[in-house]
């Protein structure tokens, strides 16, 4: 019960990216649910085949660890210096509330998820990436306006998502991506 309380407090970490509406940015529990949803519509694109239940699991819990470490921005390079670190010290203090069996299941869920080589793992990821992307394009731009993100900034960042779901990477690319270099909301440069 412990735990349970304490992930409430994932409802209070804000993350860069805003809701379609444009105006409140979401929150990482927002970010978690919309996950697990798109995993249950879109798994059928996985690359390779996937447990759905374990992939959703592993979205839910991926970053409860920014209870304590915070949100690092996607683009921040110097708070990815420390995020490794950060992520780790949170991961033993909030995993380990769990008994032993549970800590174990979910510690080892957020290592595979972190490690990225499973297919579920690359299925999470590709979610992870993507579902930034679709907000990204729905609230306008703002978002990559306000950051001055660069497209080569999102390409680097996305260079794994298509080893999850290439076809829902080739999606996000042509109709989230590209339609806003168009519009000057990530600069081509």
């Amino acid at each position: 019960m412990a735990f349970c309380r304490e992930i409430d407090k994932e409802k209070m970490i804000q993350r860069q990216t805003y809701r379609t509406d444009g105006e409140v940015r979401e929150n990482d529990a927002e970010h978690a649910w919309h996950m697990a949803v798109m995993t249950v519509l879109l798994a059928e694109y996985a690359n390779e085949p996937i447990d759905v239940l374990k992939t959703v699991t592993m979205l839910l819990i991926h970053d409860i660890v920014e209870i304590d470490a915070g949100d690092t921005f996607a683009y921040d390079e110097e708070g990815k210096k420390t995020q490794r670190e950060r992520e780790v010290k949170a991961a033993q203090r909030i995993f380990g509330l769990l008994p032993e069996d549970q800590q174990a299941d979910f510690r080892g869920l957020w290592e595979e998820f972190e490690a990225g080589e499973t297919p579920e793992a690359k299925f999470a990821r590709t979610m992870d990436n993507i579902q930034p992307a679709m907000l990204g394009d729905g609230s306008g731009g703002r978002s990559w306006r306000e950051h001055g993100t660069k497209l080569s900034q999102i390409l680097g960042r996305n260079s794994t998502t298509p080893e999850g779901a290439e076809a829902l990477w080739d999606y996000s690319y042509s109709h989230w991506l590209m339609p806003n270099v168009e519009k000057g909301n990530i600069k081509d440069e």
